[in-house]
């Protein structure tokens, strides 16, 4: 950092020591106005995560994946399984919001916005400290002896770990099966239905796993998106970062000219156990826990706050932050393209397919003067409400024999029509097209040609 000499650090704070092996972090609690703010933001992601599968909108969930059924409706709109190809454009605009979100203000869906974290902080830690008390308290508690009362808290802990597990399991299960359905399925018991019954302890264990005991280690170890900070983020990226032209030299007050007391504050309430003064680090995931923190010092002491806030690294090295630079230019370009493709995408999305296959060995059959083409039109009812298709077909000089000319499916039903074209012998290589006509107008037209003997023989 320009102009500035950070102390010399003997041992990186981090959640994994320097041989590999895991430092448990045990973070202190802390209050200030960026913990609340990101308990209003969890309490509101996860009222809306819950209650999104009773919702309905349009006479269906308003969010359900029903991958053994292949339907899948997603806020008033129906797709099939052939509408998978769209998800490119879905996960597509995702990854490319969160890779603009990332370059503006950095980590910022890591700390408020990620399950990880909203689960996390949003019940599991703050179960711990419910039941074993603060920091400190867990510390002396970790390192007691086993007795009556340590056996206690920690049975109850992981007891309510496990049923909290569960009850994310079974909401996230909720979202294949619809909720009514999966608490009849309780009811019904396991022997009904192993495969949910599968899913569900499954997922409760990894859950319980990941959130009782890997905790931090999946956003250092498992989660790629930590290891893209160097691409996504510069120097004009705000993040969570340590003034230090303001802080340097730290130490106790009245012994240095720098703000920062070293009270370590930074550092007890990290849930990634690092040391934000060390600069920009891949564990931070911007949850701003550190600011509230030294804002409280700063506070007792009457000084600025600030030491620790969002900000851009140039800023916090004394000069100015771009706004606009050569990668969000390339966003933006990005970004249109994305657009372009999903407008056209989703506005080609019908609610039902419709497609025309020959049939038989040989493409056609001579039949005295005639000569015979078989097709069958295969249709599939996207929609998840029963609907009538016409089915008709037209070619110049071409005969058609159509013997279910008008069918009626199923909600996301799917059948095949037969359809006998003729021409006279002599004719070869005539266009046909069929189309397929839905009840509310909508028409799917497909093509093909009536084969017959080279030469008209």
């Amino acid at each position: 950092m320009a102009g500035v000499r950070l102390p010399v650090i003997q041992e990186v704070q981090t959640s994994l020591r320097a041989d590999g092996t895991r430092n448990w972090v045990y973070p202190a609690d802390v209050h200030g106005r960026w913990l609340r703010a990101r308990r209003i933001v969890f309490g509101l992601l996860v009222v809306l995560w819950a209650v999104l599968p009773f919702l309905e909108m349009r006479g269906h969930p308003v969010m359900q994946l029903d991958v053994a059924q292949r339907r899948f409706f997603i806020f008033g709109a129906t797709f099939g399984a052939q509408d998978a190809w769209l998800l490119v454009f879905v996960l597509g605009g995702i990854g490319l919001a969160l890779v603009i979100a990332t370059t503006f203000l950095g980590r910022v869906w890591c700390g408020w916005a990620c399950p990880q974290t909203v689960f996390l902080e949003g019940f599991f830690r703050p179960i711990e400290r419910l039941i074993e008390g603060d920091r400190e308290a867990r510390i002396r508690l970790d390192k007691a002896p086993w007795g009556l009362s340590k056996t206690f808290k920690k049975v109850l802990k992981q007891t309510l770990f496990v049923l909290t597990a569960a009850l994310v399991a079974h909401i996230f299960v909720g979202y294949f099966v619809t909720p009514w359905k999966l608490w009849a399925m309780i009811g019904e018991g396991p022997g009904r239905h192993p495969e949910a019954f599968g899913w569900a302890t499954g997922l409760t264990a990894l859950f319980y796993g990941n959130f009782a005991r890997f905790r931090e280690q999946t956003c250092v170890g498992v989660c790629p998106y930590g290891r893209l900070q160097s691409v996504l983020i510069d120097k004009d990226t705000v993040v969570v970062g340590y003034d230090a032209i303001r802080g340097e030299p730290r130490g106790k007050v009245g012994t240095t000219t720098g703000d920062c007391v070293d009270c370590k504050r930074c550092v007890v309430v990290c849930p990634m156990g690092i040391d934000v003064r060390n600069g920009l680090q891949p564990d931070c995931i911007n949850c701003a826990q550190c600011i509230d923190a030294c804002d409280q010092i700063m506070d007792k002491l009457e000084r600025p706050r600030g030491l620790i806030r969002h900000a851009a690294t140039n800023v916090l090295e004394g000069g100015k932050a771009k706004v606009l630079r050569f990668r969000i230019y390339l966003y933006a370009a990005v970004t249109l393209l994305w657009v372009v493709g999903a407008v056209f995408a989703f506005r080609g999305h019908t609610t039902f397919e419709a497609g025309l296959a020959r049939v038989g060995a040989a493409p056609f059959v001579l039949d005295g003067t005639d000569v015979r083409n078989a097709f069958t039109v295969h249709i599939v009812n996207k929609r998840n409400d029963p609907e009538t298709f016409v089915v008709s077909a037209r070619g110049e000089g071409v005969a058609f024999v159509i013997p279910i000319a008008r069918v009626e499916l199923a909600g996301f039903g799917r059948t095949t029509v037969p359809i006998v074209a003729t021409i006279p012998r002599g004719k070869s290589s005539v266009p046909i097209t069929v189309e397929v006509r839905a009840a509310d107008g909508t028409v799917r037209s497909v093509n093909a040609v009536v084969l017959g003997p080279v030469g008209g023989l």
